[in-house]
């Protein structure tokens, strides 16, 4: 998108005219996302909202402006919504683009991987302090937008389809995947979560995610609330700690390279306990169901859309989803197989 189109969606919004810069920030899958700097320096982050993925832009808007009231603390240095110059929080334009606008956080950077135990313990303290915050939130008042977002049966009636749908050809290159998915599945659908506390929570706690301070390392907040509907904590746990302990991309072909890292594992579940709300016995015995629940879930998902010919992820190659799905199905295996590891370490920190 040029110069000239920007600047026409960004006289929607009370800011200053001619920005110097405007850079396209291409991390997501999803939305298109343009920093915009005033004499060098980055001031906001405009997002074009992605309406095949997000069909209620309103439900979301209002899931993110209600949140962002409770999101406000010393601890906690996250983005300001911008509204438009009218009040809304989204500008519609007449082609029937839906675009957003939120502050920079100054001298911030976000990773893609945790390459250190303080790293892994502040993202674990933010993600804490952000449902503390959020812990007098009342889940009805919150729009579900995207129903059972994070529901495996949802998930495994949309494979079920895609696997009716789906060339020949991609089913036999899928084979493998295929196979894991149905045998994995099936486990995971018996251990399902039940009697568990609604919260409202962020469902998309991936590391690229998390603001970090360039000055101190300290994490400042999470970023990327699209995502944010009612849900339950194991969720949240689950999603951060894939990226967390491994430092491998969610597209990594060589499955050797993906690994559990104990170390950052501890120290995330530590920085966790240190700002987190108190969590019932059975958020607590549902959290290593969640580590292994939450890569699984994903890499379903990468693989449906695979069989569907790539449809809602963004790829890069064609058989990107097909990586993603393996790479997040292997990182699933070792979440099962370290599972004795990760009870200890959670009955250390949240003992019961």
């Amino acid at each position: 998108m040029g110069q000239k189109e920007i600047n026409a969606v960004l006289s929607g919004f009370p800011v200053p005219k001619d920005p110097s810069r405007i850079l396209s920030l291409n991390a997501g899958y999803i939305n298109r996302s343009y920093a915009i700097a005033y004499g060098g320096k980055p001031a906001y982050v405009l997002q074009q909202l992605n309406t095949q993925v997000f069909e209620d832009i309103t439900a979301l808007m209002d899931n993110m402006s209600l949140a962002l009231i409770s999101l406000q603390r010393s601890d906690y240095s996250g983005p300001e919504l911008i509204p438009t110059k009218t009040g809304a929080p989204f500008l519609k334009t007449p082609s029937g683009e839906y675009w957003r606008l939120m502050t920079f956080v100054p001298e911030s950077c976000s990773y893609f991987f945790c390459t250190s135990e303080q790293m892994a313990s502040e993202a674990g303290r933010i993600l804490g302090v952000f449902h503390d915050l959020l812990k007098k939130a009342k889940p009805e008042q919150y729009k579900v937008f995207l129903p059972d977002f994070h529901s495996l049966s949802r998930r495994f009636g949309q494979f079920d389809k895609a696997l009716e749908r789906s060339s020949s050809d991609r089913k036999q290159k899928a084979g493998t995947a295929i196979k894991i998915a149905q045998a994995k599945g099936a486990r995971l659908l018996e251990m399902e979560a039940k009697r568990l506390p609604l919260r409202i929570c962020h469902n998309d706690t991936k590391m690229s995610n998390f603001l970090f301070s360039k000055e101190d390392g300290k994490a400042l907040c999470l970023i990327d609330l699209d995502t944010l509907m009612p849900g339950y904590f194991h969720f949240d746990f689950g999603d951060a700690l894939r990226t967390i302990v491994n430092p491998a991309p969610e597209d990594e072909r060589d499955l050797d390279k993906i690994s559990f890292n104990r170390n950052y594992c501890e120290a995330f579940v530590s920085g966790l306990s240190q700002a987190a709300p108190p969590l019932s016995p059975e958020e607590i015995e549902s959290l290593t169901y969640g580590a292994q629940l939450m890569p699984f879930l994903h890499g379903l998902r990468a693989l449906t859309d695979y069989l569907l010919g790539d449809l809602y992820y963004r790829v890069n190659y064609p058989n990107q989803n097909l990586d993603r799905c393996l790479a997040l199905f292997k990182f699933a295996a070792l979440a099962e197989a370290e599972r004795p590891f990760l009870d200890e370490v959670i009955q250390k920190y949240f003992p019961e």
